[in-house]
């Protein structure tokens, strides 16, 4: 991983390229990210520097995060990202991080929480087909059906696909491309769909399959 940044989903339009075609985007409000710390092999065992996004106000910020900027002289940040990157020495404390970093072309991995969707059953979460509504089925078509023996294991295994809740995961949807990146009010505009809500958390980062 080369570059790397946190943003903040805007939601989707679509914009016309250069053929008049018509391409969605998802906007991104990205950056700017402040360096908030810088991790060593000698201190720390391994290279990462942590990144900053969002202000947050001091009196929403305790004790051990209040140590934690000030030991930095960094404004508090709602949001904290630790990025592995093959060269740190170009960051330091104190480094902004804007939307610039990415160009138009560039192939990026999207990260993100996807929507939550609250207590879902079987055939809404996992597919499951309904049961036959013929003869003895009685008024349970959508319900998840025998779950195994009942004397042995008299119990349900780990990792069963049963009803429980629904989304609310993280997500990356990889290999997307950067469509414009507009540097004067940090916006990335990104092809396609990407994971969360408007509004929600994502980082942004170079695509493995690049």
């Amino acid at each position: 991983m080369q570059k790397a940044i946190i943003g903040k989903k805007i939601g989707m339009t679509q914009i016309f390229d250069e053929k008049g075609n018509v391409v969605p985007v998802t906007v991104v409000e990205a950056g700017p990210c402040v360096v908030s710390q810088k991790k060593t092999v000698e201190n720390d065992g391994y290279a990462a520097i942590q990144v900053g996004f969002g202000d947050l106000k001091a009196h929403k910020v305790n004790k051990p995060m209040k140590g934690h900027f000030a030991k930095g002289d960094v404004a508090p940040k709602r949001t904290l990202r630790e990025f592995r990157l093959d060269d740190i020495s170009a960051y330091n404390v104190g480094d902004l991080i804007k939307a610039d970093v990415f160009a138009e072309g560039d192939r990026v991995d999207v990260a993100g929480t996807s929507k939550g969707k609250g207590y879902a059953g079987a055939v809404k979460r996992w597919n499951n087909h309904r049961l036959r509504e013929s003869h003895g089925t009685g008024p349970v078509a959508r319900h998840a059906g025998s779950n195994g023996p009942i004397s042995d294991p008299s119990r349900v295994f780990p990792g069963k696909k049963l009803p429980g809740h629904m989304g609310a995961e993280k997500v990356t949807v990889q290999n997307l491309t950067v469509v414009k990146v507009d540097t004067e009010n940090n916006l990335i505009a990104i092809k396609g769909a990407i994971p969360g809500p408007n509004g929600g958390i994502v980082v942004i980062h170079d695509s493995v399959k690049a």
